[in-house]
C-alpha cells in the first residue's frame, strides 16, 4: 500500500529523475523562455537595461534579406546532404551486414568520423581542400589550381561532402539495427516465391525498415538545419558571405553585431521551420509504416 501513495511516487521520481529534470530545466527550458523574452527587447548584450520594442525584432527579421538568403542556402544544403547521407549510410549498413570478413572492424571505422567534433573536423578538411587536393591537382596537370573553398558553389560542395562524411557513420548504425530487425524468413520466403535479391530488398526489407528511415531522415535533417561548428571552421561563411548558413547568420546577428533581440527572433523562426519540417517528415513517415 505504501508504494501506491502519491508522496512515495514523488519521492522515487525526485530520487532518480530529479537531477536530470533540474538540469533539463536549467539548460533547455529556462534559456528558451529567456531567449523568447529577449525577442521583445533591443538588448545589446552589455547594457543593464533591456528596452521593450514589442514585435520590432520580428519585423526586422522579416526584412533581413541576408537572413532569408542564408535560410535558403540552408534548405538547399540540407536537402542534398540529407539525401546523400542516408543513401551512403544505407549502403554502408548493407555492406557491414552482408557477412563480409571484418565487418565489425568496418562498422567501427565508418562510425569514427561522427566522434570528431565539427570544429576539428572543419579545420582538418580545410587543410585537405586548400593544400592536399590543390597539390594533387597541380601535380597531375602541371597548372595552377584554386581551392574549392574559393568559390561559392565549391564552398557549399565542401560543406555537403564533409557533412555526409561525418553523419553517414552514425546513421549507418540505425540502418544496421533496421537490417538486423528484419526476419530473414520473410526474405527467404520471397526468394522462394521467385523474387531475386533486388526485388526482395525493395518489396520486403525496405518496407519493414521504414522506422529506420524515419529516424535517420529526422536526425540528419535537424542536424543539417542547425549546423554551425562545421560552417565556422570550414568556410567561415566565405567567399563573400556566400556560404553563411542560417545558424551562423543568427550567431553573427546576436554576438557579432550585438543585435540580441533580432538574433533571438531569427533563431526562433529557424527553430519553428526546423520543427515543422521535422514533425511533417515524422508524421508522413510513420503513417506509412509496415508492421512486421
Amino acid at each position: 500500500m505504501k508504494q501506491n501513495k502519491l508522496s512515495y511516487k514523488i519521492g522515487q521520481f525526485l530520487m532518480f529523475g530529479g537531477p536530470a529534470t533540474i538540469l533539463f530545466f536549467a539548460v533547455v527550458i529556462l534559456p528558451f523562455f529567456y531567449g523568447l523574452y529577449l525577442t521583445f527587447t533591443s538588448w545589446d548584450g552589455v547594457s543593464t537595461t533591456k528596452p521593450f520594442v514589442g514585435l520590432g525584432n520580428y519585423k526586422a527579421a522579416l526584412a533581413d534579406t541576408a537572413y532569408w538568403q542564408s535560410l535558403g542556402r540552408t534548405f538547399i544544403y540540407s536537402v542534398i546532404a540529407v539525401i546523400l547521407t542516408n543513401i551512403v549510410a544505407f549502403l554502408l549498413a548493407y555492406l557491414v551486414t552482408s557477412g563480409i570478413k571484418g565487418q565489425n572492424f568496418f562498422r567501427a571505422g565508418f562510425f569514427i568520423p561522427n566522434l570528431i567534433g565539427g570544429i576539428v573536423l572543419g579545420y582538418v578538411w580545410k587543410f585537405v581542400f586548400n593544400r592536399a587536393f590543390v597539390a594533387i591537382a597541380e601535380a597531375a596537370t602541371q597548372t595552377d589550381h584554386a581551392s574549392l573553398l574559393s568559390t561559392p558553389n565549391g564552398a557549399m560542395f565542401c560543406l555537403i561532402l564533409v557533412s555526409v562524411w561525418q553523419y553517414a557513420g552514425y546513421m549507418m548504425l540505425i540502418y544496421v539495427a533496421g537490417f538486423m530487425s528484419v526476419d530473414q524468413s520473410l526474405k527467404e520466403a520471397a526468394m522462394i516465391d521467385g523474387c531475386n535479391k533486388g526485388k526482395a530488398m525493395w518489396h520486403v526489407v525496405i518496407p519493414l525498415m521504414r522506422s529506420s528511415f524515419v529516424q535517420c531522415i529526422f536526425l540528419s535533417t535537424t542536424r543539417c538545419f542547425m549546423v554551425y561548428d562545421l560552417n565556422l571552421s570550414l568556410t567561415k561563411g566565405e567567399p563573400f558571405n556566400q556560404s553563411v548558413l542560417a545558424a551562423m547568420h543568427v550567431y553573427n546577428q546576436a554576438f557579432v553585431y550585438k543585435n540580441y533581440g533580432t538574433g533571438q527572433a531569427e533563431a526562433l523562426v529557424l527553430f519553428i521551420v526546423c520543427a515543422v519540417i521535422g514533425m511533417l517528415q515524422v508524421y508522413f513517415g510513420k503513417k506509412g509504416e509496415v508492421a512486421a
